[in-house]
């Protein structure tokens, strides 16, 4: 068995806590918070979520350690659990732009194929 399996697991845990569009949007919102937190009334209000559904995401978040939560007074504030996540955030927007723009190009070229006739 590989020695690194583990740390494999990881990685690929961290995978599976993005690998959901409402996380990712969560996550999103964290990110680009000044406070750094953010309520779960504000989550719920910016995502258009029920919040048995917003709730089963967070706990994903949770369980993967992508992000953290404290109580304030009534509210559960969220934040990322490590200041990198922007990072990756990043890094797959960069990649959808990059996609986007191939995609945009398949379809400009798509324009010039000979016309067909029925």
């Amino acid at each position: 068995m590989d020695r690194h399996a583990p740390l494999y697991e990881i990685k690929a845990n961290l995978f599976k806590a993005l690998a959901h569009p409402v996380r990712i949007r969560v996550l999103e919102l964290l990110t680009a918070e000044p406070e750094g937190e953010v309520a779960v009334s504000e989550l719920l209000a910016a995502t258009d979520l029920e919040a048995s559904h917003l709730s089963q995401h967070l706990s994903v978040l949770r369980r993967h350690r992508v992000v953290t939560s404290r109580r304030a007074g009534s509210s559960v504030l969220y934040r990322p659990a490590h200041p990198r996540i922007v990072d990756l955030l990043l890094v797959a927007r960069e990649f959808l732009h990059d996609t986007i723009d191939a995609t945009q190009r398949q379809r400009e070229e798509l324009t010039e194929l000979p016309a067909l006739r029925a």
